[in-house]
């Protein structure tokens, strides 16, 4: 069996020989999925000071301006904030409302001293109306005060590797020295979207909360971006409008974080612009396909080759600007009997960085070892054949 490679040669692997114990064949193969060749469009232009757009599938940053410049960030400092008292606290814990917290300004669930309140009464607060007295009482409830809280908050963020991330308070109001990164704000979102509770409240439009109150999400995108899965928003005169968030399609998985947005509906059009182009660099392709017959194998005693096929399709998302390899390893004779299903080889898809996809490749079918009298048969017949040879 011969493959040939892009350029027309074959690989004839020391490894993959000793490998199947046969001699073995590596091809390489830009996989025809209309991807070669695909101009990448340009990022969307986008007021925001700073932004950044991370593919979840292969980790790449695919556009970004002042991704890495400290600036404040207003409320997405709450995802932290929910991160950590979720290593403190249950959902269902009931704690006392400090004084502390019901004096902080801005928005707020109208938090009173001494209330007694479910620690999900908080998180909701926080996540959903984006609530500065519920930020700052779950802050309390899970370290005892804010200055202690805070404290874990940035042992947090130098665990997750956020290396320009400053955190002075739970809820985000202006603070000298509390910041952070459009990139570093998508890292923290997807850490936290890692928490069931978190995934669940950012993606809401509205929540009840113990006492019956409905209370609606400050992220004018859930329910109205195709693919949203969530985010955070966040504005001070510092800050600007930002926000993070999460969107995904065809099996990708889209980051965007905008800073400093001059108004809320120009935060909205940045981040969905910026998720729309991120989402366009991938679509969904066939990068194993069952149906195929990856190698032929030869069996010996004048029987047709044996395909070799995957036993399953797999779908993954695929780089619409770089084109896919393959790479088939496969005996060059299969030893008989041989079953359907056998594995026989393998076959890995990459595109040029990163595993895609890697699969088995087996027999399509029985292949039964000859009879006695059929051994027999084929070698007078070769016989016969060569003694024609001869004669002519």
């Amino acid at each position: 069996m011969t493959v040939p490679t892009r350029s027309g040669c074959v690989d004839y692997s020391a490894r993959s020989v000793k490998r199947w114990g046969l001699l073995a064949v590596a091809a390489f193969v830009a996989l025809a999925l209309g991807l070669a060749g695909t101009a990448t469009a340009s990022a969307p232009a986008v007021q925001a000071r700073a932004y950044v757009v991370q593919s979840t599938v292969d980790g790449k940053t695919l556009a970004a301006r002042n991704a890495d410049e400290p600036r404040a960030m207003a409320s997405i400092t709450k995802l932290m904030t929910v991160l950590v008292a979720l290593e403190h606290l249950s959902l269902d814990e009931v704690v006392t409302v400090p004084a502390a917290a019901a004096r902080v300004g801005e928005s707020s669930i109208d938090l009173r001293p001494g209330q007694r309140v479910p620690v999900r009464d908080l998180v909701i607060g926080a996540l959903v109306p984006s609530a500065n007295d519920a930020a700052t009482a779950v802050a309390i409830a899970a370290s005892g005060s804010v200055r202690d809280f805070v404290v874990e908050m940035n042992r947090k963020a130098r665990a997750l590797g956020l290396t320009r991330t400053r955190y002075r308070n739970p809820h985000g109001l202006d603070e000298v020295g509390h910041v952070s990164t459009a990139a570093d704000s998508a890292v923290l979102l997807r850490a936290a979207l890692r928490d069931a509770t978190i995934r669940r409240y950012v993606g809401m439009r509205r929540a009840t909360l113990s006492d019956g109150r409905v209370v609606g999400s400050t992220d004018n995108l859930i329910g109205t971006f195709p693919g949203f899965a969530g985010g955070k928003t966040g504005h001070t005169a510092r800050a600007g409008w930002s926000q993070v968030a999460l969107a995904r399609s065809g099996g990708a998985g889209i980051t965007a974080a905008v800073l400093g947005s001059p108004t809320e509906a120009q935060r909205d059009r940045d981040l969905a612009a910026l998720l729309e182009y991120g989402l366009e660099q991938y679509r969904p392709s066939r990068v194993v396909d069952a149906d195929r017959a990856y190698a032929h194998v030869a069996v010996g005693w004048g029987r047709a080759p044996l395909a070799l096929v995957a036993p399953r399709t797999i779908t993954r998302p695929a780089p619409t600007g770089r084109p896919l390899v393959e790479r088939v390893v496969a005996p060059a004779v299969a030893a008989l009997p041989v079953r359907a299903g056998q594995r026989l080889g393998s076959v890995v898809v990459t595109d040029g960085a990163r595993v895609v996809a890697r699969s088995p490749l087996v027999a399509a079918r029985d292949q039964p070892e000859p009879t006695r009298a059929q051994k027999a048969r084929w070698v007078a017949g070769r016989a016969v054949d060569r003694l024609r040879g001869l004669v002519s």
